[in-house]
């Protein structure tokens, strides 16, 4: 999906810090507010840790006197389990901790990835091509202090929050009151990927780091960018063989509240090295159940219509595998992605419908990108309602590669990201879901107190053909 074009907040957010026992439930009293700590710049040490000395001051308000306690206490603890048990494994020979670039490396049977805490973000995956050269796929920057300070913020392989995507008229409903919340889109006439201060501009807390494990958290308090209630939410990538897989799980601890996460990392599986071409567009991608696709207006706030996805048409992924540039001379794909756009920045639908009762780990995978230059692939496995697919149509050029991206060996090269250089793949739900009741995604994009966390789950699996 294109970067906002809203203004930049002023100051990042400091990083959240959470307190847990040696059993790892959480031990924050309920009701509380956190004083935060000042944020941590990227690449000047290690992010905040566990330790005594880093704990938060906590001063104590009255309890919301809706709030089940001892659900809400059963889910904070599930919510950080898994990552605090994480931590007793695979830590043979391995040092926790951020490199010199700040950036923090998990590894696998065959790739390799690294992640900072501004945004949650996968800044680096690197796996050896067809021909036994390493290709970092990702795009970002060489050094973790870049994100911060980068003007054009396209939301480098974050986790846009507190919801992901565009809201209409940057408003919404819930239970009879409506929420204005931060404009930072199209000057100001829609809500996109959680507003200026969105999860994606701050720093999160690193709670574990293993050899092939990874966790983030973040406290996002009441009223920021104007959503109600304090949301809790650990995000976990782990690398495990050729896989990646990523859980993101989100509490709303005081109030009813919309989240919808997902992972904004853009994708070039040549590594930006493809000697033939600098663009994507010979990237092959399908989606064998995206039969729909979310219809948008003209700056791709969805109009509430469901499209078909006609077979032979620019937007059919799901028949056939095919080229993401094989319809470009194709009239049809003018302003499919918005007003004077050409390319791709659309919501298609997952239809499993059909299946009956499936287990999204065992079914066809939602996804796939493949490159047959590099020989790289990736399938795509969630649990997620939706797939929006981006070609990166608001690339200019003025972004640089990475060191270990391009070709070393021809200085003529372009050491930049073309438009059409790469690709986004982000597993979430109905986009705007949260002002179309005719959609009944509530169940799915807003959660309150009373309800269990709200979780994502996906796997990332590459190979090599």
């Amino acid at each position: 999906m294109r970067p906002s074009n809203g203004p930049r907040p002023e100051r990042l957010a400091g990083p959240a810090v959470v307190e847990l026992d040696d059993d790892g439930v959480l031990l924050r009293p309920l009701g509380v507010s956190i004083t935060y700590p000042e944020p941590a710049r990227a690449g000047s040490g290690p992010s905040p840790r566990l330790a005594s000395s880093r704990l938060p001051r906590l001063s104590q308000v009255s309890a919301p006197s809706v709030l089940p306690k001892m659900q809400l206490i059963s889910s904070l603890s599930l919510l950080l389990a898994g990552a605090v048990a994480s931590a007793s494994a695979g830590c043979t020979n391995f040092t926790s901790g951020p490199d010199r670039n700040g950036k923090y490396w998990i590894h696998g049977d065959g790739i390799k990835a690294a992640f900072i805490p501004y945004g949650a973000s996968i800044s680096d995956l690197v796996i050896n091509d067809r021909y036994g050269i390493p290709r970092d796929i990702i795009m970002g920057f060489d050094n973790a202090t870049y994100y911060s300070i980068d003007e054009s913020h396209p939301h480098l392989g974050g986790v846009p929050g507190r919801y992901a995507n565009r809201i209409r008229n940057s408003s919404f409903v819930i239970d009879g009151e409506t929420f204005n919340v931060d404009a930072n889109d199209n000057d100001g006439a829609n809500t996109l990927h959680g507003g200026s201060d969105g999860w994606d501009y701050r720093n999160f807390t690193v709670v574990t780091h293993t050899r092939s494990s990874i966790t983030f958290s973040i406290v996002d308090e009441d009223g920021r960018m104007g959503f109600p209630g304090e949301v809790v939410s650990n995000i976990t990538y782990t690398l495990n063989g050729m896989d990646w897989d990523f859980k993101m799980v989100a509490l709303a601890t005081t109030r009813k509240t919309p989240i919808m996460l997902s992972s904004h990392a853009y994708w070039n599986l040549d590594g930006f090295a493809n000697n033939e071409t600098s663009l994507a567009l010979n990237h092959t991608f399908h989606m064998p159940y995206g039969g729909l696709r979310v219809g948008v207006d003209n700056i791709l706030i969805p109009t509430g219509e469901l499209l078909p996805n006609i077979n032979g048409s620019v937007n059919d992924f799901w028949s056939e595998p095919k080229q993401i540039g094989a319809s470009w001379e194709d009239p049809e794909l003018v302003n499919n992605c918005g007003l004077g756009c050409t390319g791709y920045d659309n919501c298609y639908l997952v239809n499993r419908g059909q299946l009956g009762g499936y287990d999204w780990r065992t079914t066809d995978p939602v996804a796939s990108l493949s490159s047959e230059w590099s020989g790289i692939r990736v399938d795509v496995w969630s649990d997620q309602d939706a797939f929006q697919m981006y070609s990166c149509n608001f690339q200019d050029g003025s972004f640089a590669l990475k060191q270990s991206q391009g070709l070393f060996d021809e200085p003529d090269f372009p050491r930049v990201v073309p438009q059409y250089g790469c690709v986004v793949l982000e597993v979430q739900d109905w986009i705007d879901g949260i002002n179309h009741p005719e959609w009944f995604r509530d169940s799915k994009q807003i959660f309150g107190p009373d309800d269990g966390p709200y979780v994502l789950e996906a796997k990332y699996r590459f190979s090599v053909e």
